[in-house]
């Protein structure tokens, strides 16, 4: 068997046997994690990209198959899969894989919802597409990560491996829900695999299209399973062929036990963190110990220099070009700066320490001020532990004073991971931007029971 075809008939196995208790117990929490973070970038007064998108969309046309989440629009599948994976993936607040360093639940979970409503497809079968479609996404991230660069290779490469890999996750969750048999799952990723795409020039220079990346693979993974379900069919050997994915993508380097090794069994899905903070993951352990400091009575009004150790390999996104980072363009590309969220924590603190209303609005002149005093350097401990875990060691010298806090895994990751509780703060925090709490509640409730309800619109009747 080809390589998509064992992925296929993977895939399908979610759909048609159960599944391992722990994965029916996680996807919810997805699920609503999405929901809420969807909901919140419908009520952040920074938001563009998702605007201008559903803007586009509508001038479409189509039938009315699926919701816009937290909107009251209803467009064909793949053009509501588009526009709430923008959402999604807004904020960059949504879930991520060690080590293949890439977010997969914003755009498999808008393109299940999407096909689900389209279909009639009850919350089970949304429940085991969501399973498949995420380790799927999951495992083509990890076959492409070189140990010997402790790297992504599709980073390396300056692609973006969520939307290129979430492309093909996504259209296996919608081929499932679609109702293809193994053959046709195979055709769906296949014809999937010539619609991925995605740079990260956007997370380094600034330009918002960064946050259509998981709406485009939503978008792609929908289409492709239609296509499919029509009649198109995608090739063999798509993944492992002479001129196939991973041939134009990591120049043939891949990890085949990655892609493929104890599939069923040896689930990534559940190795896939909770963000706590609404930046970018590398600069999360940055993030907890300038929390650790400012907890420990650290006065931020007295400080003279910081310095941020990271892994080396995550500089060139939240350090690099150092001026831009020392002074982002927004408060959006302030996520993306080590400096920034350093300041942010030190004198913000929403959220669950840091949140979303400390990234909206105009750029704050005093994290400026402290974020020019920031030099970010790489740390040999942290990236002898990177990509597994994100650490990070922050010194900060204050009249006179040198105060130092280090942390080997940033909170939210498996060896630190989020409590029940705070992704229940999370998705209420997030919600309340666009909903009451009696609706919030009432849609936590609703995607908690996912696998018993019997059908999305039910689920999404008041999101």
């Amino acid at each position: 068997m080809t390589f998509v075809e064992r992925l296929a008939g993977f895939a399908v196995a979610c759909r048609d046997e159960p599944l391992p208790a722990e994965v029916t117990a996680d996807v919810p929490a997805r699920v609503l994690d999405i929901l809420g973070l969807a909901l919140a970038a419908h009520g952040d007064p920074d938001a563009d990209a998702a605007p201008a998108v559903l803007r586009s969309v509508r001038r479409w046309g189509g039938a009315a198959e699926a919701t816009v989440i937290g909107s009251g629009d209803r467009l064909p599948a793949p053009a509501a899969a588009l526009v709430n994976g923008t959402l999604a993936h807004s904020l960059d607040f949504d879930d991520t894989h060690l080590p293949s360093v890439l977010h997969p639940s914003a755009s498999v979970v808008p393109a299940a919802l999407a096909t689900a409503q389209a279909t009639g497809a009850p919350g089970s079968a949304v429940l085991a597409a969501v399973a498949a479609g995420v380790e799927l996404t999951d495992r083509l991230g990890m076959a492409a990560y070189d140990p010997a660069i402790a790297n992504s290779i599709f980073f390396e490469r300056g692609l973006h491996a969520t939307s290129i890999c979430g492309a093909i996750g996504s259209a296996a969750a919608a081929a499932l829900l679609l109702g293809l048999d193994a053959p046709g799952v195979a055709s769906a990723m296949g014809v999937a695999a010539s619609m991925g795409a995605g740079l990260i020039e956007a997370n380094r220079t600034g330009g918002t299209v960064k946050k259509v990346h998981c709406g485009w693979a939503a978008h792609a993974g929908v289409s492709a399973a239609y296509l499919a379900a029509d009649g198109l069919t995608g090739p063999p050997t798509v993944l492992e062929g002479r001129f196939g994915f991973f041939t134009a993508y990591t120049d043939g380097r891949r990890d085949d036990d990655a892609l493929l090794g104890d599939l069923g069994t040896r689930w990534e899905l559940l190795r896939t963190a909770f963000k706590p903070y609404p930046s970018n993951h590398f600069t999360h352990p940055g993030i907890d110990c300038a929390l650790a400091l400012r907890a420990a009575g650290l006065d931020p009004s007295t400080v003279d220099w910081i310095e941020l150790g990271v892994a080396a390999p995550t500089l060139r996104t939240i350090a690099e070009p150092a001026a831009e980072k020392a002074r982002p363009r927004s408060t959006y590309h302030g996520k993306f700066s080590g400096p920034y969220t350093v300041a942010t924590a030190l004198l913000g603190g929403g959220g669950l320490g840091v949140g979303l209303d400390d990234f909206t609005g105009p750029l704050d002149p005093a994290r400026l001020a402290l974020a020019a005093k920031v030099r970010c350097v790489a740390d040999d401990r942290a990236t002898k532990i990177f990509p597994h875990a994100f650490a990070a060691v922050l010194r900060i010298g204050a009249g006179g004073t040198v105060h130092e806090h280090r942390v080997d895994a940033s909170l939210g990751s498996a060896e630190a991971p989020l409590s029940p509780a705070a992704l229940t703060r999370k998705f209420q925090l997030n919600a309340a931007r666009a909903l009451t709490p009696d609706a919030a509640g009432a849609l936590a409730a609703r995607t908690t029971a996912l696998a018993t309800l019997p059908t999305v619109d039910t689920l999404l009747g008041q999101s």
